[in-house]
């Protein structure tokens, strides 16, 4: 049995040893403090940026990688742990005689930063819970080393980013957040050249705001003129405004600095998180898509007002739907619809819906639902996108049953 206030103490004493420590020395720095209270050989994996590989953090070379193991998502055992979230033994493994491997996700809420690797002596409560700890202690020193460290970035790319990328990232929210009755995920290919796409979210008293920008073009350019949408719809956001005036505030701004050269489409949308109350606003963007019950999907219908950037001075409309607890919100850009494989056939909304629909009776959560469609859309265009594709999903539960799900 492991001594739950030894892990404790162990892990109070890791986490203050950890403030003056960089990433690179986090591996040997966790290893050492948690041995002594029967966690074994820990070690513990990023993600990379696409979902398809875990890479170790050994504290070595350009990356911090050097010389560790990369696991593949979709074809181990340690990626059923991932994929699933939740904790994987591995059989005659364990480092210990008679004892167990484990595969522990590492999570920030509901954002899947990785795994995490442990051997020990005991399967039971305390040691299932020292586990959960220890990966919940190991999140929170990699959120605090991930923004000042280039290896962390480097750990986790596969592949070189674009200047447009590099600044799209930059900007862009965590790919996943849960609270309020809501869970939110989001991905956006290509992930290492996205150009125009940008989406945002954020929470403020019971209102969850979402939004999905496209800017023309795809080039650093068009990256330019999306983070500039973004900014200038958070600035106005603080400001109080609603929807329509944040949308017109982004085309403001937009002409302030192209004239009428460059543009974005866009859907704008505030989820009262205690009642379900969906509002939007479309400019001149795919519609959203509603899923129900996990067995069947419609578009959320909204006139829709011009682009913002090229001064139409057209109405534009705020629309409202009831959701129902379960129901998942799709906000998305054309080029995942768009998207072509060899013989020139596109991937289609009916096949974008059936997706969403099939994965969700799977009980996926809304993060490798993602993971999985983003990946059935590469694949059938060989793995290439001629346009971006992003896609930002948002699922209200019943505030009377609210709990953190993954």
């Amino acid at each position: 049995m492991t001594d739950p206030a030894k892990v404790s103490r162990a892990l109070t004493e890791l986490m203050m040893a950890s403030h003056v420590a960089t990433l690179e020395e986090l591996p040997r720095m966790v290893a050492d403090h948690v041995e002594p209270v029967g966690l074994h050989d820990v070690a513990f994996f990023l993600v990379d940026m696409q979902g398809r590989v875990l890479r170790q953090v050994t504290g070595g070379g350009f990356d911090a990688g050097s010389g560790g193991r990369e696991l593949a998502v979709d074809t181990t055992l340690a990626g059923r742990a991932f994929q699933r979230v939740d904790l994987v033994t591995e059989p005659g493994r364990s480092s210990t005689r008679q004892g167990c491997r484990w595969w522990v996700p590492i999570t920030d809420g509901v954002e899947r930063l990785g795994l995490l690797r442990a051997d020990t002596e005991q399967d039971d409560r305390s040691t299932r819970d020292a586990l959960r700890a220890l990966a919940s202690m190991v999140a929170l020193l990699l959120l605090s080393k991930r923004d000042s460290s280039d290896s962390y970035a480097r750990l986790t790319r596969t592949a070189p980013m674009s200047v447009s990328a590099e600044m799209q990232w930059h900007l862009t929210p965590p790919s996943a957040f849960a609270g309020h009755n809501t869970t939110v995920a989001a991905v956006s290919e290509p992930a290492y050249d996205v150009g125009g796409d940008a989406f945002d979210y954020a929470v403020a008293d019971d209102m969850l705001h979402l939004s999905v920008f496209d800017a023309m073009g795809h080039d650093a350019r068009a990256g330019l003129t999306a983070n500039i949408a973004v900014a200038a719809c958070r600035n106005a956001r603080r400001q109080g405004a609603g929807l329509v005036e944040i949308s017109r505030a982004v085309e403001s701004t937009l002409i302030e600095q192209f004239g009428t050269t460059r543009y974005v489409t866009g859907i704008l949308a505030d989820l009262d998180t205690r009642t379900g109350q969906l509002t939007w606003i479309n400019r001149g963007h795919p519609l959203p898509l509603l899923v129900r019950a996990g067995r069947w999907s419609h578009e959320l219908q909204c006139r829709p007002a011009g682009p913002m950037g090229v001064d139409l001075k057209l109405p534009v409309t705020v629309c409202h739907e009831q959701l129902q607890p379960g129901d998942r919100v799709i906000l998305y850009t054309d080029g995942v619809v768009e998207a072509r494989d060899t013989d020139g056939k596109r991937f289609g909304v009916e096949r974008f819906t059936d997706h969403l629909v099939r994965h969700h009776s799977d009980t996926l959560t809304v993060h490798e639902t993602l993971r999985r469609l983003i990946h059935a859309v590469l694949g059938r265009h060989d793995g290439r996108l001629d346009d971006d594709a992003t896609v930002l999903l948002a699922e209200w539960r019943d505030p009377s049953q609210e709990t953190l799900t993954p």
